[in-house]
């Protein structure tokens, strides 16, 4: 159980940045919420300290029970690890923050959040849900953000509340998102759906129809290639672990916005020239643990790239010009990392010049050296 003091340092993490260059996101528990300032902060209203009068007030008829088994503070519940098999009935109305996380719920019913408008953060993260009522969200009106990674789900449940701006449902067996899944979605600001056995031909043309997202995460799936017609306003995309055998002069050509691009630990062989070209804001590209026998063709041209990975793959050659432009002045922002090591390359054989355009040599990773 948390105290009342803990329990709000604890709820000030988790905010959507733009340019974010934060680890993919591993959920460590139901606190990994923010609340979105509008106004007044709901969490510090909710979590005063009431320490002050010394005697115990009887409550008013009309205050709402907890439900049997968890713990509750205004506007928060929290039934995690309970080993509850359905939603607990007589959760508070004015509910902001509930947790229902490691348990054993099987099903969400069409009433098992009737009357919890107010509800903006929703745990069901490490369940066994398979079936989801298509009106089981219909009452959450003001949802922000969803996490429903670890369950059972093979596809992404139906009718989700327009208002959702976060979406978490990795470690699932999602196999298909058909056309319009995320259709009238357009608040949607970041999707986690990594983990799932999703191949290429899974995403129907339209699934991300009106999305207009600036994070996307598709790792540790069965993709193949870049899946087609991602949401062209992404800011971060992140296809890790996957089989990825290459990345064609068209897969980038939308996301114009992209600053964040992570394909390590993927079967890359070729990279075909000018494919980067279209992806001229990146500034943080991970290739590493690949199949590429050269680094890649336009790292020069991309003015404010400042990290490289690419580190274990078959390099064998590092030329003066892979990584800065001939002419001075060109790059907007020198390189913050390069990372090398794990390649068949002698860093006594690269030219110093090489590095013209990185802040400091500490920069550049080529093992022990």
């Amino acid at each position: 159980m948390f105290s009342g003091r803990s329990l709000l340092l604890l709820l000030h993490i988790c905010s959507l940045t733009v340019s974010s260059l934060a680890l993919p996101f591993e959920q460590r528990g139901f606190w990994d919420f923010s609340m979105d300032g509008d106004g007044g902060n709901p969490t510090s209203a909710m979590m005063r300290d009431e320490e002050g009068s010394g005697m115990e007030e009887e409550l008013p008829p009309d205050v709402p029970l907890c439900p049997f088994g968890c713990h509750c503070q205004p506007h928060v519940v929290q039934c995690s690890d309970l080993s509850l098999t359905v939603v607990p009935k007589e959760i508070p109305k004015d509910t902001k923050l509930l947790d229902l996380q490691n348990n054993r719920i099987t099903e969400l019913k069409e009433n098992d959040f009737k009357g919890l408008s107010n509800l903006y953060a929703l745990s069901l993260v490490n369940n066994k849900i398979s079936k989801v009522h298509p009106r089981a969200f219909t009452p959450l009106l003001h949802l922000k953000k969803l996490y429903f990674s670890r369950n059972l789900l093979t596809v992404v449940p139906r009718n989700l509340p327009p208002s959702l701006v976060e979406l978490r449902i990795h470690e699932n067996r999602i196999n298909t998102v058909p056309e319009g899944t995320f259709s009238r979605l357009g608040s949607m600001n970041c999707i986690e759906m990594g983990g799932n056995p999703i191949q290429n031909s899974g995403f129907e043309p339209g699934a991300f129809k009106g999305l207009k997202l600036n994070y996307l995460r598709i790792s540790e799936a069965k993709l193949t290639g870049i899946p087609k017609d991602l949401p062209d306003s992404l800011h971060e995309l992140h296809l890790d672990n996957n089989q990825i055998q290459a990345i064609k002069l068209e897969d980038l050509k939308l996301y114009k916005h992209l600053q964040r691009l992570g394909l390590g630990q993927n079967h890359i062989r070729m990279i075909e020239n000018g494919s980067l070209s279209y992806i001229q804001n990146l500034r943080e590209l991970h290739l590493d643990n690949n199949r590429l026998t050269r680094v890649p063709k336009g790292l020069q041209d991309m003015k404010y790239l400042q990290v490289v990975y690419l580190h274990s793959n078959n390099i064998s050659q590092v030329d003066v010009s892979d990584f800065c432009p001939r002419v001075f002045g060109i790059k907007r922002s020198f390189y913050h990392g390069i990372s090398l090591y794990g390649n068949p390359v002698n860093y006594w054989e690269v030219q110093p010049a090489t590095f013209r355009c990185v802040t400091d040599r500490l920069a550049i990773q080529f093992g022990n050296n």
